[in-house]
């Protein structure tokens, strides 16, 4: 993940952060009262009970790959996950946003996934010599007195009315009031501080206005409530009933050329909407070629067409400019019905025209665009792998090395409290309780890593917490806070903090139910760090090798070290990348710092309480 990932010292300039004792949001991850809210991509730790930690953290699937699944082992398909066995895939699901807030708990079975759509026009252009470059940033208030950002969308360079692709997903509770506030902002740099850049203004609304509008287009307000020019936001809601997504392999050849003798070819695919034409996806840039291969993408059918397979569908192909004058090269339409019918062997061809060269007796088109793919697949929920025997399998890593400091010291993050706790329990409990209702025997193997332990006194990375290498497991989470609460005064902090061994460890385990040819087990992995990392080359390697296996790593950071390092290793913005040049299949590792999250001790305090009144009440 490319984010800052750091404190944010200076409040977000005209956002809802403001004045609030919030720091700044990871990239891409939504922050909503949960250290594992929107846990990895393609993690198994989603759709998790309303009001818990892991409240609602990917709508998709942890394996996704629709109808018809695959491993990287064999490529041979298998069956659905309802069916007698369930499969998993290295494609990344598709990010959905939290339910919302955590009070709807009693009342899960009422909401209602919404995707949102956002555009904007007649921006404030706050550039000198070009125009303001837009991005809108999503925040929700679940908990009524702070404000959480829940993602963004993409920034369009040089563009004062802009239609951004990026859709997000919440769920909607009719009884609830949800606040969401939209921000706008012109972006001038690579940071993803946004207290940097120039605020275009901001819309605050309920989700409830958006869904009863369908369609909202309100003015955009600046701090004082001024307008902020004649900028406007329009969003846009839809309900999701429909699961199914289309992939698409999309190629191009003899494009105009329009700058000598190239073009930077990229399509827009629009629906049909009662008020005109509403943008479902745009490519990316494929420069110096008129005869482009776009990459592979999905779009779901409910942006691309309605679930309507007849319903005409708009393809426009433009000439990317950095001013954002994008020259249209030529548009057509076709239906998902017409491109389903290509194949590799023989694409779906569909010809560019341009009106304007319509009057030259010799013009034919612009160019042809090839459907080489177009399958529809359904995009399975975490429930339906649950359900269809899909078994979670948690490993628990600590971090105890010297830099949490000397446990008999109230600063250490592994204090030996009187009271009971310190910051490695808090996070224990709050994410432990969550993730032990995925795992079917709730039987956890917790290792150490960093420190000295008994008898030998030598450094390992890899130290079953319960000193007992044939049976590392902890029963229950109360089984994992007990056996920390016994290790902790044994041990020696040292160092240095090698994360690679344990995830090569679990990596193993994956690898052995990869082989069964049967996506039977999921293992996820959670580690429990400072944030101090020494062995980065190693552990971006034990990444990228466990990209292609049914694995999913969470880092929780405690305290307040620089977690950059942790950053850089969930990377939302590009896959990983190791040092030998391998690239990662999927994004599989999610980072939170669970300083950002209001969620202080009296998780565990709770626990403790009920824990010892049981064991002191007479008899």
């Amino acid at each position: 993940m490319d984010s800052s990932g750091s404190p944010m010292h200076t409040p977000l300039r005209g956002s809802p952060m403001t004045g609030s004792a919030l720091h700044t949001p990871l990239r891409g991850s939504p922050i909503t009262m949960s250290p594992l809210a929107r846990a990895s991509r393609g993690s198994p730790v989603i759709g998790a009970p309303t009001g818990s930690p892991l409240t609602g953290v990917v709508g998709g699937s942890p394996m996704m790959g629709g109808g018809i699944c695959w491993t990287p082992m064999s490529g041979i398909p298998c069956a659905p996950p309802m069916s007698e066995s369930s499969c998993w895939s290295p494609m990344p699901a598709a990010a959905t946003g939290p339910p919302m807030p955590e009070a709807a708990a009693g009342a899960s079975h009422f909401a209602t996934k919404v995707e949102l759509t956002i555009s904007c026009e007649n921006l404030m252009d706050m550039d000198v010599f070009s125009k303001s470059d837009p991005l809108c940033a999503v925040y929700i208030n679940p908990s009524g007195s702070h404000w959480y950002e829940f993602g963004r969308t993409e920034m369009i360079l040089n563009n004062l009315n802009p239609k951004f692709a990026k859709k997000f997903v919440l769920d909607y509770y009719f009884e609830m009031v949800q606040r969401l506030k939209f921000c706008v902002f012109d972006i001038d740099n690579n940071t993803y501080d946004l207290s940097d850049d120039d605020f275009l203004g901001e819309l605050e609304c309920t989700l409830g206005q958006i869904v009863s509008n369908k369609q909202m287009t309100r003015p955009l307000l600046l701090e004082d409530k001024r307008p902020a020019g004649h900028g406007t936001i329009t969003i846009r809601a839809e309900e999701i009933t429909d699961t199914r997504v289309a992939n698409f392999e999309v190629s191009a050849r003899r494009l105009d050329k329009k700058y000598l003798w190239w073009s930077d070819p990229f399509l827009e695919f629009y629906r049909q909407i009662e008020t005109g034409w509403c943008l479902a996806h745009r490519t990316e840039v494929v420069k110096n070629n008129r005869n482009p291969i776009w990459k592979p993408f999905r779009v779901s059918l409910r942006a691309l067409c309605g679930g309507d397979v007849e319903k005409p569908v708009k393809v426009d192909c433009y000439d990317y400019r950095e001013n954002g004058s994008h020259a249209l090269i030529g548009t057509f339409q076709t239906t998902l019905a017409q491109m389903q019918t290509g194949t590799h062997i023989s694409p779906t061809e569909l010809e560019c025209i341009n009106k304007k060269k319509l009057k030259n007796k010799n013009y034919k088109n612009s160019g042809v665009i090839c459907i080489k793919r177009c399958e529809v697949v359904k995009e399975f929920t975490f429930l339906d792998y649950i359900m269809g025997g899909c078994q979670i399998n948690f490993t628990i890593a600590i971090d105890f090395t010297g830099s949490n400091g000397d446990p008999r010291s109230p600063q250490s993050l592994h204090y030996i409290n009187p009271e009971g706790y310190n910051e490695y329990l808090t996070a224990i409990w709050a994410v432990g309780n969550v993730i032990q209702d995925y795992d079917s025997n709730k039987m956890f193997p917790v290792f150490g890593f960093g420190a000295q332990i008994p008898n030998t006194w030598t450094v390992s990375h890899e130290f079953p917490i319960n000193f007992n290498p044939a049976n590392p497991f902890c029963a229950g989470i109360e089984g994992v806070v007990e056996a920390y609460q016994k290790c902790l005064p044994q041990l020696k902090l040292w160092g240095p903090t090698n994360f690679s061994p344990i995830i090569n460890h679990v990596a193993c385990f994956a690898r052995q139910a990869l082989r069964q040819n049967k996506a039977l087990q999921y293992y996820v992995l959670l580690i429990i760090t400072d944030g101090v990392i020494t062995d980065m080359d190693l552990t971006r390697t034990a990444i990228v090798e466990a990209s292609r296996l049914p694995m999913s790593i969470i880092i929780v950071g405690v305290g307040g070290a620089d977690f950059s390092a942790m950053e850089f290793l969930d990377s939302d913005d590009k896959l990983l990348q190791a040092p030998n040049g391998d690239v990662a299949s999927r994004d599989i590792v999610q980072f939170v710092p669970f300083r950002t999250f209001q969620l202080v001790s009296t998780t565990y305090d709770t626990h403790r309480k009920q824990r010892c009144s049981r064991t002191e009440r007479p008899g």
